[in-house]
């Protein structure tokens, strides 16, 4: 006890002597390791935050942290999850987590560093139309001249720095579209102020036109990630018109006037519906004129507006009516929902441990075996499924189908036609057959005219069948085989024939001919080389000995260079240069000067193979008059084996003199005669081996053939069809080729130049009162 006592009073004097010491050295240890921990604590945070990249979004300066500042520094963490244990000093395991939260958008960060655009001081409306038969192009004329007027009665003499500028016209089909519709023109450097609106007047078709290429475009400049999607909002706005057909469409969910919605649609997204007047509607069996004028009436009134204040007012950035607005908004977002529900959404799977999975043969899950996956889907299964159907070229609820029809043609399958033409009526009764006879020795009464393609890639404005045809420079519709096609075209052929028997002056022994087809002349409408098939098509022809005269428009190239032997192949030559070939066919290729001098080049190999001919069609005041060099250019270039030239036929309806041809244009034989003669002294004169063979005045057609047909004196125009398909069934068997002189015939005395070319052993038939006139002049 002694000893205990001893030491607790040692221990006690030691703190009384040493206990101030002991106190500062206490102090001065905790006040060290705290700022330490202080220390590490800032380098940490420090560390951290260097780590992360500044935000590109925000252009804020980074704030400083002052000396005197110390970061706050949370003490309490709240962990989740019953495995997780607060550990101080060193960081959790794992990937570094960073906390943040998103930058406040900062007020005019994405500052346009463009210049302003000036205030509206001129407005300059453009006109853009489409017309396959001419009547929208005659109803652009008229809102062209009010628009015109309309510009004259709101200038103002006094102020001159602001107004309305007169309307410009142009035709879709002859517009570059990149020009116009891929952003919009800019305004003349005189007149930075200037502002265009777009006018539409647009016809709708349920056929393949340039309309479906413009509005293709328009589709495709819209959806280009690399366009804006508002490419077209400098303009000053924009308007549509549209023309349907209430007998053939009677409501707008039937297709009346579908594609000018289509077009208010596209145009009301590419400008960010600036849309300046509403879409307007006229029936051309009704109403179509004096819908226009009320339209433009209205119109007018906007356009005065726009140049008063400088543009189309506050509110929407459109006409005005939010409705219109709020639907083209819901049509988005009902795209955007159906492409969200095309993609299913991912169920949550369910966290599954490794040893809960059962390896065994009787698993489901995990039965070893590869898990069927097809990978060239995505989606929904059920929506691929649905394959899309091919849409006809003619349906037969189509005004086109009934147009045709009206004409005379009979529709076979969905994109064929057959009729019969006015030189079949007339050999059955004997009085005279086409050219092709005094030519080539074909019967018009045993001549089927068909195609198996009724859509053209031309809109010539000498068209027989008055723009009703389609047109489109690629095949989209369904394809019918050549064997639907074959039997469809012979059964309509022969329909047509017997519906002559009773007809007066039909001779028996002609009708009883006509009943066995001999030649088949696919020059009907459209472009037969444009059929897929062709070929196949071909073949079944000469599989019952007819022969083949297949025409097309120098516009498919690659079509002509696969093309197999045909009888005849004919290349229609409407112009000698680029401009005037544009004016009178009026093609939809763009390039079809190129496709043009291409298939020329096809025919000058083909020369020696094939029986190739040129067909000229004289339009006078478009393509004759001082074209005879430019045709013998062309002729040089392909050295056809034969040159048909024709004056053009004038079908006397509203379409034609839309186009700008009338009465006037059609040339005489004699016109035609004379031409014939200057081209052949121009060959003559560069030396190429051609001369004047036949002519057939009742048709207004002369040939000049190459001198290879020559021979011994007397022209050999025609064909010994027997001959051709014994060559052409022997090249089959054995691949023996044969030439054009193989099966040539010598032409008929009467057929030759200056001899009329009219069958002595048929009854010409004069209208009346012109034979009377004829034998007067005679005598004269």
């Amino acid at each position: 006890m002694a000893e205990s006592s001893t030491a607790e009073e040692g221990v006690l004097a030691f703190w009384h002597s040493f206990r101030l010491p002991i106190l500062v050295a206490l102090t001065t240890v905790i006040v060290i390791i705290r700022l330490r921990r202080k220390t590490q604590a800032r380098r940490l945070k420090a560390a951290t935050a260097s780590s992360v990249p500044p935000s590109p979004r925000s252009s804020a300066p980074e704030k400083t942290i002052e000396k005197h500042e110390v970061p706050a520094v949370s003490e309490k963490k709240e962990l989740k999850g019953p495995d997780r244990t607060a550990v101080t000093g060193k960081p959790a395991p794992g990937p570094k987590r960073v906390s943040g939260r998103k930058p406040q958008k900062v007020a005019g960060r994405r500052a346009d560093t463009t210049d302003p655009e000036p205030a509206l001081t001129f407005l300059q409306p453009i006109i853009f139309y489409a017309s396959l038969t001419g009547n929208t192009e005659r109803y652009a004329q008229l809102f062209l001249e009010d628009l015109r007027a309309a510009a004259q009665s709101q200038s103002d003499s006094e102020n001159r720095e602001r107004g309305l500028l007169p309307p410009q016209m142009h035709d879709l089909a002859y517009v570059d579209f990149d020009d116009y519709f891929t952003t919009a023109p800019k305004p003349p450097s005189t007149s930075p102020g200037t502002r265009y609106i777009y006018c539409f007047l647009i016809p709708s078709y349920n056929i393949d036109t340039i309309l479906n290429t413009f509005l293709a475009h328009l589709d495709e400049t819209h959806h280009d990630f690399r366009i804006d999607t508002g490419s077209l909002s400098t303009l000053a706005g924009f308007t549509v018109f549209g023309f349907g057909d209430k007998e053939g469409w009677p409501t707008e969910e039937e297709g009346f006037c579908s594609q000018a919605k289509e077009l208010d649609r596209w145009m009301a997204k590419l400008t960010d519906k600036k849309r300046a007047y509403p879409l307007g509607f006229g029936d051309v069996k009704s109403d179509a004129e004096s819908a226009l004028k009320e339209w433009s009436r209205g119109l007018q009134e906007i356009l005065g507006d726009i140049v008063e204040h400088g543009g189309l007012g506050e509110g929407v950035p459109g006409s005005g009516d939010p409705l219109e607005s709020d639907e083209e908004d819901l049509d988005d977002e009902e795209t955007d929902d159906a492409k969200q529900k095309a993609r299913p959404r991912r169920k949550p799977r369910a966290v599954v441990d490794l040893e809960d999975i059962k390896m065994g043969s009787n698993s489901q899950a995990g039965s070893g075996s590869p898990i069927p996956v097809d990978f060239t889907t995505s989606g929904n299964p059920a929506v691929q499924s649905i394959q899309p159907t091919e849409k006809e070229m003619v349906p037969t609820t189509s005004p086109t189908y009934a147009a045709l029809t009206k004409q005379g043609y009979t529709i076979v399958g969905s994109h064929s036609g057959v009729k019969i033409c006015r030189w079949t009526k007339s050999a059955l009764r004997g009085r005279g057959s086409c050219y092709k006879f005094s030519f080539y020795g074909i019967r018009s009464h045993l001549c089927m005219e068909a195609t198996p393609s009724l859509s053209c890639s031309n809109k010539c404005i000498f068209c027989w069948r008055h723009g009703t045809n389609p047109v489109g420079t690629t095949w989209r519709w369904k394809v019918d085989s050549p064997e639907l096609i074959f039997n469809g075209v012979k059964e309509g052929h022969y329909k047509k024939i017997k519906m002559m028997r009773g007809v007066p002056g039909v001779r028996a022994e002609r009708f009883a001919e006509a009943m066995r087809i001999r030649h088949c002349a696919l020059s009907l409408v459209g472009e037969p080389i444009f059929y897929p098939h062709i070929n196949g098509f071909l073949d079944l022809l000469h599989s019952e000995h007819i022969s083949s005269f297949l025409v097309c428009n120098a516009q498919h190239p690659d079509q002509l260079e696969t093309l197999h032997r045909v009888t005849q192949l004919y290349v229609s030559i409407d112009a000698s240069n680029r401009e005037s070939l544009r004016k009178i066919d009026r093609p939809l290729h763009r390039d079809f000067w190129e496709r043009f001098q291409r298939c020329l080049d096809i025919l000058r190999e083909k020369r020696h193979i094939q029986r190739t001919v040129f067909r000229l069609t004289l339009v006078k005041g478009f393509n004759v008059d001082d074209e005879v060099i430019g045709y013998a250019n062309l002729v040089e270039k392909a050295l056809p084996c034969f040159i048909e030239i024709k004056g053009v036929t004038y079908c006397g309806t509203s379409t034609s003199a839309g186009a700008g041809l009338t009465m006037q244009n059609v040339p005489f034989y004699e016109e035609v005669a004379q031409f014939v003669v200057s081209l052949n002294k121009e060959l003559e004169r560069r030396g190429l081996d051609y001369g004047i063979a036949a002519e057939h005045a009742h048709s207004c057609c002369v040939l000049i053939a190459s001198r290879r047909f020559h021979v011994d004196g007397k022209w050999h125009s025609r064909i010994d069809y027997p001959r051709f398909f014994e060559l052409l069934e022997q090249e089959k068997a054995d691949g023996t080729s044969f030439r054009p002189e193989d099966y040539m015939k010598e032409t008929e005395e009467w057929a030759l130049w200056g001899n009329g070319g009219f069958d002595p052993n048929d009854e010409r038939v004069h209208k009346r009162g012109k034979k009377a006139a004829l034998q007067r002049a005679l005598e004269a």
